[in-house]
């Protein structure tokens, strides 16, 4: 298997832990990313260290405490697949979470480093950008959960449903230099959610050069690394593809490049 391809635990740790990626693991500077899932009556308690952190509600209820601020049945969708907006928790370093589950619980927990400029908050599916991307068959919809409008140090947090038969991330596109005003260097994770559990997606990675160029086959519950390079995704027919994206760089801000050999694709009114 692809050392991009990061496969979830078959049952939770001692935590609820199934899947966890740090910047250690991952071989980069910047984001960390864990899932978790916990039963009805079982809780998570974390400090934040360092980091700041955004707490995905992927599906489920909880209540949610940071050190100051508490919020009380937290939580709407009990699957992605209802494609509507999460509830999810920003909180900043030198602080602590606890998630008390009420239902069946998988909550992503993105992280990056932090600097205390903000406090915790609750982010409601009301503060949730809603975006229709694309067209024609790389048509995809997007929630946009903590973009670079809203406030946090260095996370960009976003969930994307691409519908069976469509492409998203598309046309390629990299974020890998820094090199602002026009590209700005952000890792990234994707985490995977296939409606019918048995299907999968497609991603491919690759770079200019091609010293990077892999075709991943992934499968639920799966995390792939992007630390590099161009990045689109293909939903067969079937298999409808939910995946959250977590970013962070040196600038917290999303300037990409797309692939000159693609680009264009966003201007062919032909494309069907």
């Amino acid at each position: 298997m692809s050392k991009l391809i990061v496969k979830p635990a078959e049952q939770p740790d001692e935590n609820g832990r199934l899947l966890a990626i740090t910047p250690e693991s991952a071989g980069w500077e910047y984001v960390g990313f864990e899932v978790v899932r916990l039963e009805a009556g079982e809780s998570l308690k974390q400090a934040t260290g360092d980091l700041e952190v955004c707490i995905v509600l992927l599906s489920g209820k909880a209540d949610v405490k940071t050190k100051a601020k508490e919020w009380r049945e937290v939580g709407e969708r009990m699957s992605v697949f209802e494609r509507t907006p999460p509830y999810s928790v920003y909180v900043p370093n030198e602080d602590e979470f606890e998630l008390a589950a009420l239902t069946v619980l998988e909550a992503a927990i993105c992280k990056a480093p932090g600097s205390g400029s903000y406090e915790a908050r609750l982010i409601g599916p009301e503060d949730v950008g809603r975006e229709t991307r694309g067209y024609g068959n790389i048509e995809r919809q997007i929630h946009n959960i903590l973009p670079e409008q809203q406030s946090a140090d260095s996370l960009l947090v976003v969930e994307v449903f691409t519908p069976n038969g469509h492409w998203s991330s598309y046309p390629p596109h990299k974020h890998d230099r820094n090199a602002l005003p026009d590209e700005s260097l952000l890792e990234e994770t994707y985490y995977f959610k296939i409606k019918q559990e048995n299907g999968f997606a497609i991603q491919r990675v690759y770079t200019d050069d091609r010293s990077l160029d892999e075709t991943l086959i992934v499968k639920d519950g799966q995390a792939v690394l992007v630390p590099e390079g161009y990045h689109p995704v293909c939903a067969p027919p079937g298999y409808d593809c939910y995946y959250l994206n977590v970013m962070a760089g040196p600038v917290r801000t999303w300037k990409f490049h797309n692939d000159p050999d693609h680009e264009w694709i966003m201007v062919n009114p032909n494309l069907k």
